[in-house]
């Protein structure tokens, strides 16, 4: 695929801000500043990437708890993102939420979410309220390759296929569930396959290679638009690092790990990018030198920011009524 030297830069640009982001956010758990759940996107970068070139205004994203790519790549802040991990009053929902429940209305993300799968049918559900609005509007879910165990997701095709929902599935398949290797878990190796049971198109792509990726979502995404119809794609990419932050994955296979990792999505895109005269070698050490700067001044900002007070702590749970 050919692409322009801005959305190239652009891409590359977004893929190493996620990658310095999310190491800075290990860092930080490490260091004591980040408690509970906190899972790492590392090596998943051109899913989200790409996937969002294809994003219009009005759209809808909602993901798992693996959630941080999917933010940074809405344009949510660096700095929101971050105090919220550490649990400060600037974070997106107010240091409340942490690394699996922030949102942002304006940016068009509906959530992370801690509970395998439930993404789907609120993805779903989104897409059904774009139809009742009239709006020219889609609504991209993603989900893991573990979460095609759970009965809602097949419940969410159903409905999705009933009523002409225009709802983008991506099943980003990093080959675990947890700890548990996709072939152990799964019947099928094509996840993809299993759209068709509900009259559903769907395909598998590379997820490694955000090129690849910007060309297959674009092509599905305006099937989507145009044609008011669900579809589903498989994205085929690896995680780096273990389940979480917890996890150090020694169950992965260092072969393998290291078969990925040559793969690696930045690599191949800077490669492609000096190849075609579109950067030099330069202007990428510059932005990987502005993805560390933004990863570390959100992690300061983070640690000097104010807790949540007690006061704010019990508000947002449940509906004022006499509002």
């Amino acid at each position: 695929m050919i692409v322009d030297k801005k959305t190239a830069q652009k891409m590359l640009a977004k893929m190493m801000l996620i990658r310095r982001f999310e190491e800075r956010a290990a860092a930080a758990y490490r260091d004591g500043h980040i408690c509970g759940f906190c899972h790492l996107y590392i090596g998943q970068e051109a899913v989200v990437v790409g996937a969002q070139e294809s994003f219009k205004s009005g759209d809808a994203v909602i993901t798992s708890y693996r959630d941080h790519a999917h933010m940074l790549s809405c344009d949510m802040t660096p700095r929101g993102i971050m105090a919220e991990l550490f649990g400060k009053k600037s974070g997106y929902s107010k240091g409340k939420g942490g690394s699996m429940h922030m949102f942002s209305i304006e940016r068009g993300f509906f959530g992370g979410h801690g509970i395998v799968g439930a993404q789907v049918p609120l993805g779903t559900g989104l897409a059904l309220a774009l139809k009742m609005q009239k709006k020219d509007n889609i609504a991209f879910t993603y989900f893991g390759d573990g979460a095609c165990a759970q009965g809602q997701v097949y419940e969410s095709f159903n409905m999705a296929n009933l009523y002409d929902l225009p709802v983008l599935y991506i099943i980003e398949n990093n080959g675990y569930a947890m700890g548990t290797a996709a072939r152990r878990h799964s019947g099928d190796k094509a996840l993809y396959e299993r759209a068709h049971a509900f009259d559903i198109e769907s395909c598998q792509m590379d997820g490694m290679d955000v090129l690849k990726v910007q060309e297959v979502i674009a092509e599905s995404a305006e099937y989507v638009r145009s044609k008011k119809r669900p579809f589903l794609i498989e994205a085929q990419t690896y995680r780096y690092v273990g389940h979480s932050v917890s996890d150090p994955g020694n169950y992965m296979p260092k072969e393998e790990k290291q078969q990925y990792k040559d793969n690696d999505p930045i690599g191949k895109l800077s490669s492609y990018m000096l190849e075609n005269g579109l950067s030099s070698e330069e202007e990428i050490k510059a932005m990987d030198n502005d993805a560390k700067a933004s990863a570390k001044d959100a992690y300061v900002f983070a640690e000097n920011d104010d807790l949540v007070s007690e006061d704010e702590l019990m508000t947002d749970i449940m509906e004022d009524q006499n509002v």
